[in-house]
């Protein structure tokens, strides 16, 4: 039973998160440029016992895609061929930005801190992954 990332991928920067080991909390990880996060995923993988990555999927509010869809198909398709054993998994990620950044006001980070682009990023990667978490483990 290994862990799960998560990826908020922009064609800049990929905030990632990860989930604890009995995958219960999602907690914002890094932000990585997006040439180093196949690089940065093979890390973390020789590290740690990594079962799944979740990937953020950038739908409109109407359900189509949008400007970042055709990027983020691209980097799951490098991800299948890099990882081509590791389940690879779309999490909705509307409002995601938006709700990280309320969550960074709400928990006192200074604003200084707060529009650093990458502090947003990695907090939004650990929403996704919450989500994912949240959403798949209804049954228990």
């Amino acid at each position: 039973m290994g862990r799960l990332l998560g990826i908020d991928y922009g064609t800049k920067r990929v905030g990632v998160a990860e989930t604890d080991d009995l995958k219960i909390i999602a907690s914002p990880l890094s932000t990585v440029h997006s040439k180093d996060i196949i690089e940065f995923i093979s890390n973390y993988k020789s590290k740690y016992d990594l079962e799944a990555i979740v990937v953020g999927d950038p739908v409109g509010l109407n359900n189509s895609n949008t400007h970042a869809t055709n990027h983020v198909v691209q980097f799951v398709n490098r991800l299948k061929k890099n990882f081509p054993e590791m389940k690879i998994m779309m999490e909705d990620e509307r409002l995601t930005s938006k709700m990280a950044s309320q969550a960074l006001i709400i928990g006192g980070v200074k604003k200084q801190k707060r529009q650093e682009k990458g502090t947003l990023d990695k907090v939004s990667a650990a929403i996704i992954l919450q989500s994912y978490l949240d959403r798949t483990s209804k049954g228990f």
